[in-house]
């Protein structure tokens, strides 16, 4: 009987790109995915280390895992968490057979019928057909920049982004039901400085991508790099959706963090790109209590959300990274008080999303149907954002055309299908 896997995944979307290629490598050694976790030979955690938070989320399913595995089966912990802190890690987990980075051979246990996990590039090994109307491809790995807060570059090493042919290839072999593409990687607009010239590619990339699906979709973009030329072309590409890592806008703070910018300048560029792509969709990240944050800094930030009108948002505190600049800095902000700005950002955020959402109540959009009863238009990412409810007899993949009739929260609630010719028609 062939032995069973299963994979639990954590973290961002790049994550879950290295889970499925690491799915499809067991899958060629012969291996078969477990129906659930109690029922695998091998269970394998593919972990996340950015934040206390999430290796603390990490570690507690590692436990949980390890407990409620069947008898003889065998626990790996990979990816940030493993990579980032690798021995220590194996130290004080002894419930687990093995701790590995992607890069490192291992043998688990030198048991009888053991499982080897070898060493492997994830970046181009090849992956299975895609199981749904979307898929995030990887396009590089690493990162060049050094935001004090951030230890990525530690441990991922400096961008390695990979050819724009192998990126199409992996976009052909996920499989001719795939509709949209959501193109991922540390520092995206960045992508191919690294291979020589210093010239980025992405705007190509996009536009090969774009030859053979509807929609391609870009997560992460680095304000500083989104020229006219890439926003076009992220327009052009059916997704006027721009994830834009921001992390705060007092200019002295953003110092401070080693970054670009600060709050007039985001808004001048959100400005310029709202008039190339009428109806832009906006989604960002800010980074609360950063050491040396003042009430005047929040005070900024509050008053940018209200003139942003950001479609999506997300808020963090800081949490202190080993070996990252941020960490040895004076000024850090009390964590009763941290609490208190995270929840006021929220607030006013969650206002700002509900109106936004309450906007688009009685026009028709365009939805992508992800599955029975559940579509997106070009505003919302997969597995991030909200959702559109759809009738349910539209079918998974097709492009259809709907209207928009009321909002709950983030969700959208359409009724059926309307406009001219045929809606349920895919496109192109």
């Amino acid at each position: 009987m062939a032995r069973r896997f299963w994979i639990e995944t954590f973290g961002c979307p790049k994550n879950h790109v290295d889970s499925d290629k690491l799915g499809g490598t067991l899958l060629a050694d012969g291996l078969v995915p477990a129906t659930f976790s109690g029922d695998a030979d091998l269970v394998v955690v593919n972990t996340c280390a950015f934040v206390e938070e999430a290796r603390t989320e990490s570690i507690e399913a590692v436990l949980a895992l390890a407990a409620g595995r069947r008898p003889g089966a065998e626990v790996v912990v990979t990816g940030c968490l493993a990579e980032r802190y690798g021995g220590q890690l194996a130290e004080a987990l002894p419930e687990v057979d093995a701790v590995a980075g992607f890069g490192v051979p291992v043998h688990l246990g030198g048991r009888p019928g053991g499982t080897a996990v070898p060493a492997f590039d994830l970046l181009n090994l090849p992956r299975p057909p895609a199981r749904s109307p979307w898929a995030y491809v990887k396009v590089a790995e690493g990162c060049d920049r050094a935001c004090g807060f951030c230890a990525i570059p530690s441990f991922r090493g400096p961008q390695r982004s990979r050819s724009a042919e192998s990126v199409v290839a992996e976009v052909a072999a996920l499989g001719e039901g795939v509709r949209e593409i959501v193109l991922v990687a540390q520092d995206l607009a960045a992508y191919g400085r690294d291979q020589g010239r210093g010239e980025r590619r992405i705007v190509a990339l996009i536009e090969a991508v774009a030859e053979r699906v509807d929609r391609v979709r870009l997560l992460y973009l680095y304000p500083s790099d989104l020229t006219d030329a890439l926003v076009d072309a992220m327009a052009g590409a059916g997704v006027a959706y721009f994830d834009l890592s921001l992390q705060h806008v007092s200019g002295p703070l953003l110092r401070r963090m080693r970054r670009w910018g600060d709050g007039r300048r985001f808004l001048e560029r959100m400005a310029t790109i709202r008039r190339r792509a009428p109806g832009a969709a906006f989604r960002s990240n800010f980074i609360v209590g950063y050491p040396g944050e003042t009430e005047d800094d929040h005070d900024a930030l509050l008053a940018f959300l209200d003139e942003a009108q950001l479609d999506w948002c997300g808020f963090f505190a800081w949490s202190p990274e080993d070996g990252t600049y941020a960490a040895g800095l004076d000024g850090r902000v009390e964590p009763a008080l941290v609490a208190e700005r995270l929840a006021e950002c929220s607030e006013r955020q969650d206002a700002i999303t509900a109106q936004r959402r309450d906007a688009l109540i009685g026009t028709d959009v365009e939805v992508l149907v992800d599955r029975p009863g559940v579509g997106r238009t070009y505003r919302e990412a997969p597995e991030i954002d909200g959702i559109v409810r759809v009738p349910a007899e539209l079918a998974v993949g097709e492009l259809a055309t709907v209207t928009i009739v009321a909002a709950e929260g983030p969700d959208l609630i359409a009724a059926g299908a309307s406009g001219s010719g045929d809606p349920l028609a895919p496109r192109g």
